[in-house]
């Protein structure tokens, strides 16, 4: 059974930082794709990040790349998304994804397993 659990949302003020954790189980990790997808309030689930199999690379939504940092721990079978200078509108539910190919890995569809998420409010 593959499980994926984000942790490490919470409530912050604009300005603040998080660190979310993505801890897999039950996969290969290093083989697979890990993505990082947001839910906010009256909008459809949106891409914030990816990184490739054991780390060959990373991409981000323009949105955030300038703050955001994306890494993996394949020893300990975890994604992080390292979250600077937070803004009233990243507050959102925060899911970790887990896809096959690195093809589309800004499309949700790619995406065969999805953590329950985690909550980010960020208050201005």
């Amino acid at each position: 059974q593959v499980l994926l659990v984000e942790s490490g949302g919470g409530l912050v003020q604009a300005g603040d930082s998080l660190r979310l954790s993505c801890a897999a189980s039950g996969l290969a990790f290093n083989s697979w794709t890990m993505g990082w997808f947001r839910l906010a309030p009256g909008k459809e689930r949106e891409f914030v990040a990816a990184n490739g199999w054991s780390g060959s690379r990373t991409s981000y939504t323009d949105s955030v790349k300038s703050r955001v940092t994306m890494s993996r721990d394949d020893a300990a079978n975890t994604v992080y998304l390292q979250m600077n200078s937070l803004k009233p509108e990243d507050t959102a539910v925060y899911y970790c994804g887990a896809a096959q190919f690195w093809n589309d890995y800004n499309k949700q569809d790619l995406y065969t397993y999805w953590g329950q998420g985690t909550q980010v409010t960020v208050s201005s």
